[in-house]
């Protein structure tokens, strides 16, 4: 089966698009990747991604002319996909543009995303599955991380506990360890505030390479009001986004400082506190290895950072190594979910996100397979053809 996966994270600088060849043997699937591609969005887009997001206000006009505007986007990186898929796919996953997720007293309430699936699948013409979280908010659960289902099939956790980071604009991490049941969650912001910062302060959308973060020095009481942030205590299972790590938020703290902060401190800081809860959270489930992803693995002083505060501990290394680029791992974990998905299997994992059952995640347009059957068995582990 050839899946197209579709992947734009907290960050919205693109989409990535990926395309899957999925084949089971017994307890084993096998997923042969077909290629991927980034397609980056023009600053307009951004802008108006960024003007919807909590804390601005918004109205239903501009919802609506946003979910049609990222269809049409998703739509075009979907038939990107088909290509990438030797121009035939059975399927499409595309999760959306999240633009609020709904967290009220630590309970998920609800979650949003954006994105037109009809006008992808109307573009394709083949299956689309979309709204992949709200299955597991509606059994109760935080409706993320999703991709630990990628991760606990992947990750071999024979000679202690092995951890899949995904640092995006939140870093999450998933913890699959030797007879105990797999756990991931939000750790807190990766590139959200990163990133936030340098269009703030450089009038840059990144920090390219931790660059100026290198040059920077972490300034002492910056990290203790960021550290003291309430989130990093709270116990799993838990997610966050941009509706607390954003703009305002880091305006926040720096106005509470008694003296201006240099820009290259900023990101120093900012770049430490990052490091600094992730390698707490791989201290605390002892971790042997970190195997990690996403946009932030770009990031030379933060993986530098989260090297030497594990130094001598746990090894830390990239997606790469097993076959799945870093930049693109989220997006087959969702070419995952639909495989799952499509056979009526569960996608998300109860002891990752806090729901009272397994949920069969998505919803299909026009429609998904019809079943007559029970679901088969899931699979127990998922090998990259070529590694």
């Amino acid at each position: 089966m050839r899946i197209v996966g579709l992947m734009s994270g907290t960050s919205y600088d693109g989409v990535d698009v990926v395309a899957a060849e999925f084949t089971r043997e017994g307890e084993t699937l096998r997923l042969r990747p077909l290629g991927h591609r980034e397609l980056g969005y023009d600053d307009e887009l951004r802008d108006a991604i960024r003007a919807l997001l909590p804390p601005a206000a918004t109205t239903v006009e501009a919802v609506c002319r946003l979910d049609n505007r990222l269809g049409a986007v998703f739509a075009e990186a979907a038939a990107v996909g088909v290509e990438l898929a030797g121009g035939r796919a059975d399927a499409v996953v595309s999760p959306g543009q999240t633009v609020f997720h709904w967290v009220d007293g630590g309970v998920t309430r609800g979650t949003l995303q954006l994105g037109a699936p009809a006008r992808v699948a109307e573009r394709v013409g083949v299956p689309v599955l979309s709204d992949l979280r709200s299955a597991d908010v509606a059994a109760g659960g935080q409706g993320a991380p999703l991709v630990p289902a990628f991760d606990a099939l992947l990750l071999d956790p024979a000679g202690g506990a092995r951890a899949a980071l995904n640092l995006g604009g939140i870093a999450n991490l998933t913890v699959v360890a030797p007879d105990a049941p797999v756990l991931g969650y939000d750790v807190g912001p990766a590139n959200a505030l990163l990133d936030a910062a340098a269009r703030r302060l450089l009038g840059r959308p990144r920090d390219t390479d931790g660059a100026r973060a290198a040059a920077g020095r972490v300034h002492p009481g910056l990290l203790e009001l960021l550290l003291a942030e309430p989130y990093y205590a709270a116990p799993a299972p838990k997610s966050t986004g941009k509706e607390l790590f954003h703009a305002g938020y880091l305006d926040d703290r720096l106005a509470a400082l008694a003296a201006p902060v240099a820009a290259d401190d900023v990101l120093a800081t900012l770049t430490e506190l990052t490091a600094r809860t992730v390698a707490a959270e791989c201290d605390r489930h002892r971790v042997v290895e970190v195997v990690a992803a996403g946009g932030g693995v770009r990031n030379r002083t933060l993986m530098s950072r989260l090297a030497a505060l594990g130094a001598g501990r746990r090894r830390l290394r990239t997606t790469d190594e097993l076959g799945i680029p870093a930049q693109a791992k989220e997006a087959y974990a969702f070419a995952l979910l639909g495989w799952l998905s499509w056979h009526g299997l569960p996608g998300a994992l109860p002891s990752v996100t806090g729901a009272r059952r397994a949920a069969v995640l998505g919803s299909w347009a026009p429609s998904g397979p019809a079943r007559t059957a029970a679901p088969p068995v899931p699979p127990r582990r998922l090998v990259i053809d070529g590694c």
